[in-house]
């Protein structure tokens, strides 16, 4: 199987602070509706009743590759005031006793290196897997994955001849892993520094598949106006988890927090609002296939 790596541009030093104070360069400020600082969000519970300690006092500083459609919703990192994981982050801020969270764009890659300092934690759709749990620490899954097949308008790949074709994977990512490991294709693949990069690659009939977690994929489709769709997906066996700097003091906190979304409600409410409408679709409705 021969992997081919495709250059892209990465952004590494974008940064933003959600802030009720005045907004300034590489800042926004965010007036959520409970009047703090938490873009669109409906923070709920009692502020502090968690308590978080932060590399930065009253922040919680996040590093994630962003945006990503129905998870931290906008066009560039500035405008990013909504989405699944957004919204989790400003709770556990809120919950956490911060003040506000601060936004760092790094690539995929290397946000699960193990090699990066200076954040709390990130949110990013990063399945939990052993080799990463090696060099990083995860909290207790909040999100259950799927591995969708993404292909152009009107292709012919299917289930039963996927492993023939060109197949594009992010890197770092726990596709990436599948593919190789358990999908084991006869036909190219290609990797991708980054979703948008894929999806251009797809469109462009670059690789015939871009395979990638289903409810990303949803939302990709949906931003296309039907030039790509998801037509299978695979039960890949891995959840989302938060993901922390290696020996991090906050972990047994956010579980404590995810314990508590969990039993209030939280997350189907952010699921609802956010992830449905992002998608276009439900991952239920995606074909499942599996690997003969």
């Amino acid at each position: 199987m021969r992997h081919t790596r495709i250059a892209g541009a990465v952004a590494v030093s974008a940064i933003l602070v959600v802030t009720a104070g005045c907004g300034s360069s590489g800042s926004s400020k965010a007036a959520g509706a409970t009047g703090s600082s938490w873009g669109s969000c409906k923070v709920t519970g009692t502020a502090g009743s968690i308590p978080l300690k932060t590399t930065t006092s009253g922040t919680l500083t996040i590093k994630a590759d962003l945006p990503s459609a129905g998870w931290w919703d906008g066009d560039t990192i500035g405008s990013i005031k909504s989405g699944y994981e957004y919204c989790l982050a400003s709770e556990i801020a809120y919950l956490g006793g911060q003040k506000q969270i601060s936004l760092q764009n790094v690539s995929f890659d290397k946000l699960v290196s193990g090699t990066l300092t200076g954040y709390d934690l990130s949110l990013d759709e990063i399945s939990i897997t052993p080799a990463r749990a090696k060099v990083v620490t995860f909290s207790k899954p909040y999100y259950d994955s799927y591995l969708g097949v993404l292909t152009k308008k009107g292709s012919k790949v299917t289930g039963a001849n996927l492993r023939k074709m060109t197949i594009g994977v992010k890197e770092g990512t726990a596709a990436q892993t599948w593919v190789s490991q358990t999908l084991k294709p006869s036909g190219s693949v290609k990797v991708f520094p980054g979703d948008t990069e894929a999806l251009a690659a797809v469109a462009a009939g670059q690789v015939d598949a871009y395979i990638q977690d289903v409810a990303i994929e949803l939302g990709q489709a949906k931003k296309s106006s039907g030039a790509v769709s998801v037509i299978g997906k695979y039960n890949s066996g891995q959840s989302y988890g938060i993901m922390f700097p290696k020996g991090s003091e906050n972990v047994t906190a956010v579980n404590k927090i995810l314990a508590w979304c969990k039993k209030h409600g939280y997350l189907n409410q952010l699921s609802k609002t956010y992830l449905g409408p992002a998608f276009g679709g439900d991952p239920a409705s995606v074909p499942a296939w599996s690997v003969s």
